[in-house]
């Protein structure tokens, strides 16, 4: 192989490889890492007030620069849970699709790459604020929630989610 060639050869591979690392890096910030199925695990969770949920599964997508959740589940006294919501991350108010008694809209704001903060409104006044965190695994979602509910009570929640 003479001299010319060999650097046409080496060019063609450093320019494969600068594009197969922008690109890897570019999947891998297009994708949120709460992306997927989550799935309450009520034992290692705590709610005050109680009772705990049955069970809960949220499901969360990316959406251009928001997320879609979707909330399906089984509340303490065995009513359905089912409600969600689609918006990016802008601080402004998104209406809450189905039935959340302590919510008919939420504002979404990222604080890094593994950490979100959701506050909640019902009626325009401010009920509960969640921080959610991904693990480091990306094995378990964990959400701290405070506030006050529209029944007036105080809540200081922590519920802890597997990913499916």
């Amino acid at each position: 192989m003479n001299t010319q060639t060999r650097r046409r050869c080496l060019r063609g591979l450093a320019a494969g490889v600068i594009v197969l690392a922008c690109g890897g890096a570019a999947a891998a910030q297009s994708g949120d890492p709460a992306d997927g199925v989550w799935k309450l695990n009520v034992a290692k969770s705590t709610y005050s007030p109680g009772p705990a949920p049955k069970q809960v599964t949220v499901t969360i997508e990316t959406a251009g620069p928001g997320r879609k959740v979707a909330v399906d589940g089984m509340a303490g006294d065995g009513s359905p849970l089912k409600w969600g919501y689609a918006g990016n991350f802008d601080g402004k108010d998104i209406r809450l699709t189905g039935a959340n008694p302590d919510a008919d809209v939420v504002m979404l704001k990222r604080l890094s790459a593994t950490t979100t903060r959701s506050t909640f409104k019902k009626a325009g006044a401010r009920t509960i604020v969640n921080g959610i965190s991904i693990s480091a695994d990306g094995k378990t979602m964990t959400v701290a929630s405070t506030g006050v509910n529209a029944k007036g009570q105080s809540v200081k929640n922590t519920q802890v989610y597997d990913r499916q």
